[in-house]
C-alpha cells in the first residue's frame, strides 16, 4: 500500500477512536434537566448575585441586560454590572435601562484600570464579586454583557446546582448564527471545544477534565472562596477553563452543558470578526508553546484535511485503499458533526464542509502564534495581554 494509503488509514483509525473513545463528544445531550431530579419544593431559595463585567458594551446591553433584570427568580437576587473603563457610555446606559425596565436591583461600578498581572475581565469580576459579597449571597452568577437569558434561566441554574450537588454549573450559550460566516464557523467552534473538553468527562466527578463556558457560570460563593476566585486565575486569558480547573482542584464538583435558554447576542457578521475572536486566545490555549503548536497543526491536518484529500487522491489514481479509507474517515467526521448542526438548526448538507472550516481554524491558530510573537497576542478591546508569568499545568484525564 502506498504512503498516501497508510496516511489515509491512520486518519480513519483516529476517527474511529474519536467516535467511541473521546467521551462521545459529538453528542449534544448534556443539557440542564427540565426539573432537577430529587429536588423538593424549596421553601427558601438561596440568594444570588449576578456579576456582569462590561467594557464598551453599549450596543449589546439593550439586548442582554433587560433579560437579567427580568429574571423570575423566587429568592433574593441582584445585578452588579462592572463598567470596565468603557468609552461608549456603558455604565450610564445600564443605569437608564434599570430605570426603564425595572425588575431586579442593579448596581453599577467602575474599578479603574486593572492592576499589573490582571486581565481586564477578571479585574472587573474581582470588583463585582467584592461588591456582591457585601450582601453575602449564596451563589454568584458570572455572565457576560452579550448574553441574554430567558426569564427562568437563573431559577433553573440554581435548581440544577442544588439538585445535583454541584459547586459550579455552566452553560455554553447558543451563539448567533445569522450571517453566512457565522453559519459556517460558529457550530464548528462549539464542536471543536467539546472535542477538546468532552462534556461527559467534565461532568464525571471521577475524571479530571475541567472546563466551563464563561458566558454563563453559576458558582457557589463558598466554592469561589475556597478556590480563591478570581485572584487565583487573575492572569488567565482563557478564564472559563481556568475557573473550572481552580474549582475542581479545590474539591468542587462542576457541570458543563449546552444551553437551550441562554443565548449570545453578539454578532460576528464577517470572517474577520470571527477570526479575531478565535485567534486572540488560540495560542494561549496551546500554552504559548511552539512544539504544541506544531503538533496541533499536524493533528488538525491528519484529522480534518487528510480524509477529503486522500478521498480525492484515490479517485485521481493514488490507490483504492487511500480513496476508500479517506472517504470512510470523511463520512465518520461528517456524521459526528450532524448533531451540532441540528442543535444550531443548520442544514445538514453543510456537514461535509467541516474540513474547510477546520482549515480556517488551523490558519487562525497559526495567526494567533504569529500575532503573539509580534507582541499583539491576546488583544481584546484595546488591551493586549502578554504571556502569563506562571501558568498552572493543564489538567489531564
Amino acid at each position: 500500500m502506498s504512503v498516501v494509503g497508510w496516511i489515509s488509514v491512520v486518519s480513519l483509525a483516529v476517527w474511529c477512536w474519536l467516535l467511541l473513545g473521546q467521551g462521545f463528544f459529538w453528542r449534544t445531550d448534556q443539557r440542564l434537566p427540565e426539573r432537577a431530579q430529587g429536588v423538593p419544593v424549596q421553601e427558601r431559595w438561596p440568594s444570588v448575585a449576578i456579576v456582569v463585567p462590561a467594557r464598551d458594551e453599549a450596543d449589546m446591553l439593550p439586548l442582554s441586560l433587560p433579560t437579567l433584570l427580568a429574571q423570575a427568580y423566587p429568592g433574593e437576587a441582584a445585578v452588579f454590572l462592572v463598567d470596565d473603563n468603557s468609552t461608549d457610555g456603558t455604565g450610564d446606559l445600564a443605569r437608564s435601562l434599570a430605570v426603564s425596565e425595572g425588575g431586579l436591583p442593579l448596581s453599577v461600578a467602575t474599578p479603574g484600570e486593572p492592576e499589573r498581572g490582571w486581565t481586564g475581565k477578571l479585574w472587573a469580576v474581582r470588583h463585582g464579586v467584592a461588591l456582591a459579597r457585601a450582601q453575602d449571597p449564596e451563589y454568584l452568577l458570572l455572565t457576560d454583557a452579550d448574553i441574554a437569558h430567558e426569564p427562568d434561566s437563573l431559577r433553573r441554574l440554581v435548581e440544577s446546582a442544588r439538585g445535583g450537588g454541584y459547586d459550579m454549573v455552566s452553560q455554553m450559550a447558543r451563539l448567533r448564527v445569522e450571517s453566512a460566516w457565522e453559519k459556517l464557523v460558529v457550530p464548528a467552534f462549539v464542536y471543536f471545544f467539546s472535542q477538546l473538553y468532552p462534556f461527559r468527562w467534565v461532568n464525571n466527578a471521577g475524571l479530571r477534565t475541567a472546563a466551563a463556558a464563561g458566558g454563563c457560570v453559576l458558582l457557589r460563593t463558598e466554592a469561589a472562596e475556597r478556590a480563591g476566585i478570581p485572584d487565583s486565575i487573575r492572569q488567565a486569558v482563557i478564564d472559563d477553563v481556568s475557573l473550572a480547573r481552580a474549582v475542581q482542584r479545590s474539591g468542587g464538583r462542576i457541570w458543563l452543558g449546552l444551553a437551550d435558554r441562554v443565548d449570545s447576542v453578539r454578532p460576528y457578521p464577517r470572517l474577520s470578526h470571527l477570526w479575531r475572536m478565535v485567534s486572540r486566545s488560540a495560542y494561549a490555549q496551546l500554552r504559548h508553546n511552539p512544539l504544541v503548536l506544531a503538533g496541533t497543526v499536524v493533528g488538525l491536518a491528519l484529522i480534518y484535511l487528510v480524509p477529503p484529500a486522500t478521498a480525492f487522491a484515490g479517485l485521481a489514481g493514488a490507490g483504492a485503499a487511500a480513496g476508500w479509507a479517506g472517504l470512510a474517515a470523511w463520512a465518520v467526521m461528517t456524521g459526528t458533526y450532524v448533531p451540532m448542526l441540528r442543535y444550531y438548526r443548520q442544514p445538514l448538507w453543510t456537514a461535509p464542509l467541516l474540513p474547510f472550516t477546520a482549515l480556517l481554524y488551523l490558519l487562525m491558530t497559526v495567526d494567533s502564534a504569529v500575532q503573539h510573537y509580534r507582541g499583539r497576542g491576546a488583544a481584546w478591546k484595546g488591551r493586549t495581554y502578554a504571556r502569563p508569568e506562571a501558568e498552572a499545568a493543564p489538567e489531564r484525564r
